[in-house]
């Protein structure tokens, strides 16, 4: 028998009471669940594992970025953080005003006139836009006018060169009626003047400009401008010097520098004074130079200066060297194959310079591309980079190779090579578009009597 007394009822029959501390618990849990689920269908809950999308940059991140990589002399990227700017608020125009600013300064780090022609146009639009929305935007209309003078100033614009400045000039007007005080589009409007040969008014609006913020970069570099164009070069160091003082980083004021202590070379009755300025006007492009290379900056610019700072004091080696380097920077550039093929001219190296002159106003192919980087040496076809160069279209800046290209073929023709044939077809061509130009008209006459001389007419 089976003794009972005592012992558990493994068995039992009798129920156990609900723990409300454990069903509180159990609820939370449900609704914790049904919380998850809602919020993995509507996407405010990734899933484990997931990579996480990158948040969405402020505005006010991008427009940081674009004013340290300004005043760092990097405008490409200025540019492109300005641009994620306008993009995120189209409606600031302040933004639209600084990037359209920083767009016109980046021509002067552009060689090629069709690409320098795209970013004013890129500007303009930028600040056509901006109007489109506060059309009396005064800075908005101090920097078309800056834009406009550019544009028109250049050589880019070609025919409608006197359009843009009267435009530009019209700009102007229109930002200082809407804010008298705007020290930019005053000094903006006294270049349009200088560049219109308008001295007297120029001055005028470039000293209302100092008096109402001296503290600004463009305020100093239109009057040093304005000093330049005056031939008042030394004064007009001392501005462009105070221009880097605000900017110290904006390679265009060294370039603009050097170009002046360049010129009180040229002026200098000694020999010490003239190896000074030289050495000076070496010094500031240099510094340009030594910008872009902190920067990895590929601008061809400065070496092209510092190679026709050579050119002028004879140095033709150190000369072409430069400009073999700034090809390095710019291999497709035919500009730089004609800067190259000028040194070469100015040498004397006359047959020398015939293939790069091509190049920059026929254009040519990789191989011949790739036999003047080489310094005239022959290239391995199977090493050759695939760097064929697209000839320039004919501008105020580019017919100097076409005419120095065609002078070339004329002076070494002779009736095995048949060099005429090529330089009359040149000659015709600069006549179509300069023929109201007699500097110019009379280079082609000598080239054009030459080739008379052995038959072509």
């Amino acid at each position: 028998m089976i003794d009972f007394n005592g012992k558990r009822n493994i068995f039992s029959n009798t129920k156990k009471r609900s723990n409300p501390v454990r069903i509180f618990l159990l609820m939370i849990l449900i609704m914790a669940g049904l919380f998850v689920i809602r919020g993995l269908k509507t996407g405010a809950i990734n899933p484990m594992l997931q990579t996480t999308v990158t948040p969405t940059r402020s505005l006010n991140s991008f427009a940081q970025e674009g004013q340290t990589h300004f005043q760092a002399g990097n405008l490409e990227k200025a540019i492109e953080a300005y641009r994620n700017a306008v993009q995120i608020d189209p409606g600031n125009t302040a933004l639209r005003a600084d990037l359209a600013r920083i767009q016109i300064y980046s021509t002067s780090q552009i060689t090629v006139d069709a690409e320098k022609r795209t970013r004013y146009d890129e500007a303009i639009a930028i600040i056509d836009e901006g109007l489109a929305i506060e059309p009396q935007d005064s800075n908005l209309h101090a920097v078309k006018a800056f834009a406009l003078d550019w544009y028109g100033a250049s050589g880019v614009a070609g025919e409608k060169s006197q359009e843009y400045l009267i435009k530009g000039e019209q700009s102007a007007v229109e930002a200082l009626q809407f804010d008298n005080t705007n020290a930019l589009a005053m000094a903006y409007y006294a270049e349009l003047l200088i560049d219109q040969l308008k001295y007297t008014q120029a001055q005028e609006f470039i000293n209302q400009a100092m008096q109402t913020d001296s503290s600004l970069m463009d305020v100093h570099r239109v009057n040093g401008n304005i000093l330049e164009a005056s031939a008042n070069y030394a004064q007009a160091i001392e501005e462009y010097q105070r221009a880097i003082e605000i900017s110290p980083n904006l390679n265009f004021l060294y370039m603009s520098l050097g170009a002046n202590y360049r010129q009180l070379a040229n002026i200098a009755v000694t020999k010490p004074e003239q190896t000074y300025y030289y050495d000076l006007t070496l010094e500031a492009f240099a510094q340009a130079a030594a910008i872009n290379d902190r920067l990895g900056v590929k601008d061809p610019i400065p070496l092209l200066s510092i190679a026709n700072t050579y050119v002028q004091m004879g140095e033709f080696f150190a000369a072409a060297r430069n400009v073999l380097k700034a090809i390095e920077f710019s291999p497709d550039d035919p500009t730089v194959y004609g800067q190259l093929g000028t040194v070469y001219y100015k040498a004397r190296n006359y047959e020398g310079s015939i293939l790069p002159l091509r190049c920059s106003v026929r254009g040519c192919t990789a191989q011949e591309s790739c036999l003047v980087r080489n310094g005239g040496e022959e290239c391995d076809p199977e090493e050759t980079p695939d760097i064929p160069i697209p000839g320039l279209e004919m501008t105020n800046n580019t017919v100097i190779y076409y005419y120095i290209y065609g002078s070339v073929l004329a002076g070494l023709h002779q009736p095995n090579n048949g060099y005429c044939t090529e330089a009359m077809e040149v000659f015709d061509e600069i006549t179509s578009v300069f023929s109201a130009d007699e500097t110019i008209m009379g280079i082609v006459k000598e080239g054009v009597a030459i080739c008379n001389y052995y038959g072509f007419n």
